[in-house]
């Protein structure tokens, strides 16, 4: 019988290949037929390797959730940065490689980002949602979030609504 180990630790250089592909499936998964084609394919193109190196590191946190050698999903988050939301801090994306995703890991991680920021005194967290993605909506209503505030941002012409969520 042999055991995997889930950890969860900050992201480090050498994890920047495996950043990029799980953010290239878990994008194409959750936004194909959502955020127009082109400028999905250039969102995607601008997230390889080297990008991920670069933001490895910098101020906001980073961090990876492994299972045995290999990281299946991220989470960045730090301090609110959208002043008319009441939050301390925000969570900017969390993604799982989707072959991982309803299987608890991101529970698991949302959690530990909770923990992590509870721990500095950030007790009211927000993550914007785009309004289609139901399987992002759903996760976030289901780990206790409330929608406060809806926005839409134009990306290649398309009009994209999103909702933040409320934590805390």
């Amino acid at each position: 019988m042999s055991t995997q180990v889930v950890s969860i630790r900050r992201a480090r250089d050498q994890d920047a290949g495996m950043l990029s592909e799980i953010f290239d499936a878990a994008w194409r998964e959750a936004y194909q037929g959502i955020i127009p084609g082109v400028a999905l394919d250039r969102m995607l193109a601008r997230r390889g390797p080297r990008w991920w190196r670069s933001t490895i590191g910098r101020n906001r946190p980073l961090v990876v959730l492994e299972l045995g050698e290999s990281v299946i999903g991220y989470v960045s988050y730090g301090r609110c940065r959208d002043r008319g939301l009441r939050a301390e801090g925000e969570i900017d994306e969390i993604y799982l490689a989707p072959t991982y995703q309803g299987l608890g890991y991101g529970t698991r991680l949302f959690r530990a980002v909770r923990n992590d920021l509870a721990d500095r005194d950030v007790r009211r967290v927000a993550v914007w949602s785009l309004t289609e993605n139901d399987r992002a909506r759903d996760f976030y209503e289901r780990m206790g979030g409330r929608v406060v505030a809806e926005a839409t941002d134009r990306i290649a012409g398309a009009d994209l609504h999103k909702v933040a969520y409320l934590f805390g």
